[in-house]
């Protein structure tokens, strides 16, 4: 172990655990490529370590645009809340007190000044290195939801025996084709912008796009069964809302957009490689996910537990559903 590293750890004491969380970063090797064979610009990869050092280590990871800020302690230094707040923190189902929690900042880094070929299992490498930089060579369990289950599965395909068991919230062993056409005309959306000269015109069409395979039908009709406008070509309530969340949204830039787009396409993984006890948290209404798809990867693994997660909202249920999402962690962990 480094001494950095060995720094680090001696700052968090069994009986103070950390909530602000410490930035760790582990430098990548000089030879280190993606599958692609391309080389990331940034140096390094960086996560965020929360809770006492002596607890049980998990990784956490949510969707594409879910960053290292987990949980957002009052008297930190952040100005907005963590991406699993209510989930994660002192007393919550991932419990800070109680689990020393690394929550990953996936690759590549904003800003991303071209397009990545990277996969869920080039994340999972990322991730080995972060656990190698804090001497960690077993976790108790990787939870993550949507891209992050997704290279949850991936690392414990590539490594069985770094990992005891697994939470899977809303993905699949394999991307459906589905999710893969609405995903390839946010794609052409966004490059249409970015070559026109309008980026951030693209960006707001893409994610209006994305917001209608984010949430149900179920959803969208109790929401947003409106009148029609006066004029062919003015806005329907549905269509104000989606362009709202639309313009509103600048938490990524096209180049890193397209990149973790195409890695969500790019998802595979053998279940039959998994060594882990698997727990499995499917929603009925998930567009991008669909509920047979996970039912398939429950009978091909090992060893799993198949949790039925009822909800109107779809694939971002993780986000919203926080009372259900927290009963599934704790069953996960227990």
């Amino acid at each position: 172990m480094s001494s950095e590293s060995e720094t680090i750890m001696n700052a968090i004491t069994p009986n103070a655990p950390d909530l602000i969380g410490t930035d760790i970063t582990a430098v990548l090797p000089a030879d280190f490529r993606l599958q692609s064979g391309q080389r990331l610009e940034q140096k390094d990869v960086v996560a965020r370590l929360y809770g006492p050092k002596d607890g049980p280590v998990v990784v956490a990871a949510g969707g594409i645009s879910a960053g290292r800020v987990l949980f957002a302690k009052e008297d930190s230094t952040e100005t907005a809340p963590g991406w699993w707040e209510g989930v994660a923190g002192p007393g919550e189902a991932l419990d800070l007190n109680r689990f020393r929690v690394l929550s990953i900042e996936f690759a590549p880094r904003l800003p991303a000044l071209r397009v990545y070929t990277i996969s869920t299992h080039d994340q999972a490498r990322l991730v080995k290195l972060l656990l190698d930089q804090i001497g960690v060579e077993r976790i108790y369990s990787f939870i993550g939801a949507s891209y992050g289950a997704m290279i949850g599965l991936a690392f414990a395909e590539l490594y069985p025996d770094a990992v005891e068991r697994l939470c899977v919230i809303s993905a699949a062993h394999r991307a459906h084709p589905m999710a893969t056409a609405f995903r390839g005309l946010q794609r052409r959306l966004l490059k249409f912008g970015a070559e026109n000269g309008k980026p951030a015109e693209g960006i707001s069409l893409a994610r209006q796009l994305a917001m209608t395979t984010y949430r149900s039908d179920a959803e969208f009709a109790e929401r947003f069964d409106g009148p029609p406008p006066e004029e062919a070509g003015g806005n329907y309530t549905v269509c104000g809302y989606l362009r709202a969340r639309g313009d509103a949204y600048a938490a990524t830039d096209v180049n890193r957009w397209i990149s973790m787009s195409d890695s969500l396409d790019r998802h595979r993984v053998d279940p039959k490689k998994i060594k882990a006890k698997v727990f499995l948290a499917a929603v009925p209404t998930d567009r991008l996910v669909p509920y047979d798809d996970m039912k398939l990867l429950h009978e091909q693994l090992a060893d799993s537990v198949f949790i039925d997660f009822p909800s109107l909202y779809g694939h971002d249920a993780f986000l919203k559903e926080i009372n259900l999402v927290s009963e599934i962690v704790r069953t996960s962990l227990a």
